[in-house]
């Protein structure tokens, strides 16, 4: 080792670092010689300086050294195989700082070369795709090697059924950078009927030239990487239930032409043939010169003259409940015993914090069948609503939460005679109707209609 030109000063080492070459992820040694020309007793710190120093140590990293002697200290080189360790030469700098004579200070520089590795990670999402005639898939890809490289993009399928295409076909990338590819897949011819076709292909991305070949595999490159495997699964254009449901029409279209039509026409052409032959007149219903019975056979100015009625006719045959009716009541909705549409509206007038109940009582001998309730909170008023049928709640609402609001029921919710209708209404905050001025007070109308049903006859 030759001294370096500042070791003649006091406390001033002798240092001689040589040149060094590791590969990211392998360890690499080299050695640095600490004398001390100086005539006292000195110790050393020595630290790593510069961009190898996250992954470089010394060993030891302090020295005690007597006048005119020396120590070998072991510099320790272990980068890390990462994207960050970019390939190349890399400074590297040891500084050494006496302990009695800290303005000695000596930093010596050397040049580290790091070597190159190549390592692509890639992903195809999704695995496997639907579609009628084609298919679009994403191929994220990223650069773990140390170096700049250019990636292209290959896709395989065992026979030609089909077509490939990248967007885009090549794509350079910086150490630790990813991109995202579009791969679309289509077939050549469509499926129209039964079950769905699989087509297996694989996706593989690889280092290119400028040219697009892809570079001949280096001798320190890990295994080969497999393929990425996807499917396209073509399904058919009519799925199997459109087939069967065809079918079935065409069987009942048959069937209609062949048996039930002319069992139809034939049933009309009967009925229509029995229509316009002549009916038989029953005894008694009329006379030989076209009268009714009941009607005097002249006009003539004997005892029978007149009118013409004969005997016993009257009003009792129109059917009117007398006798020789047919003994029915049709109500109408407005006589005793009968039902009819109701429809009423309870309208709840409130100030701000006060609770107003609104009511519809139920008149005598009848009973309220409700099946329908539309609520108005136009001005947009804050508070609760209760709505209650008799002693039942039916539901309890926050007037924030709506402006219009409906209910409906299949099944009629029956309110019997005296009881009531109730909507009661706690006005917390009145609303903005669309005048654009705040209202006095709360203001919310209930229609409630269903049918009235008289229980007394």
């Amino acid at each position: 080792m030759t001294p370096s030109a500042a070791s003649s000063s006091p406390g001033a080492p002798g240092l001689d670092i040589p040149e060094v070459v590791v590969a990211p992820g392998d360890i690499a040694t080299t050695t640095v010689t600490v004398r001390n020309d100086s005539d006292i007793v000195e110790a050393y710190s020595l630290e790593i300086v510069g961009d190898c120093a996250a992954w470089t140590t010394v060993e030891p990293a302090r020295v005690s050294l007597y006048p005119g002697t020396s120590e070998t200290v072991t510099l320790r080189l272990e980068p890390p195989r990462s994207p960050e360790v970019r390939a190349g030469e890399v400074p590297l700098g040891v500084r050494v700082l006496p302990a009695e004579h800290p303005e000695s200070v000596r930093v010596l520089e050397t040049t580290v070369r790091i070597g190159a590795f190549h390592e692509l990670h890639s992903e195809l999402v999704p695995r496997r795709r639907r579609g009628w005639l084609r298919g679009r898939y994403r191929l994220a890809v990223r650069n773990q090697g140390n170096t700049p490289v250019r990636v292209g993009f290959t896709a395989g399928q065992a026979g030609e059924e089909l077509a490939f295409a990248f967007t885009p076909a090549q794509h350079p990338l910086e150490p630790g950078e990813s991109a995202e590819i579009g791969l679309r897949v289509r077939t050549g011819k469509p499926v129209w009927f039964g079950a769905p076709v699989v087509w297996p292909f694989t996706v593989d991305a690889a280092e290119t030239d400028e040219t697009g070949e892809q570079d001949a595999p280096r001798p320190d490159e890990p295994a080969v990487r497999a393929p990425l495997d996807a499917e396209f699964v073509q399904i058919p254009i009519f799925p199997k239930w459109l087939l069967a449901l065809l079918a079935a029409l065409l069987a009942l279209l048959l069937a209609w032409f062949m048996l039930v039509r002319p069992a139809v026409r034939s049933a009309a052409k009967e009925a229509a043939t029995e229509a316009v032959q002549p009916r038989p007149t029953p005894a008694g219903e009329q006379g030989g010169d076209g009268q009714t019975p009941g009607t005097a056979p002249g006009t003539g100015t004997g005892p029978n003259a007149g009118t013409g009625t004969a005997p016993g006719a009257g009003s009792g045959g129109q059917g009117t409940g007398g006798p020789g009716g047919d003994g029915t009541s049709v109500d109408n909705g407005t006589g005793t015993g009968g039902e009819r549409q109701t429809s009423e509206t309870i309208d709840v007038r409130s100030t701000r914090g006060q609770t107003k109940p609104g009511t519809y009582p139920v008149p005598e001998d009848s009973v309220f069948e409700v099946t329908d309730i539309v609520i108005a909170n136009f001005q947009g008023d804050e508070g609760l609503m209760t709505i209650s049928f008799g002693n039942r709640k039916i539901t309890t609402i926050a007037l924030e939460t709506f402006r219009n609001q409906d209910y409906h029921w299949v099944t009629p919710i029956k309110i019997p005679e005296n009881d009531t209708v109730t909507v009661e209404v706690t006005c917390e905050k009145p609303g903005t109707p669309a005048t654009g001025r705040q209202a006095q007070g709360c203001h919310e109308v209930v229609n409630v209609s269903g049918v009235l049903r008289r229980t007394a006859q």
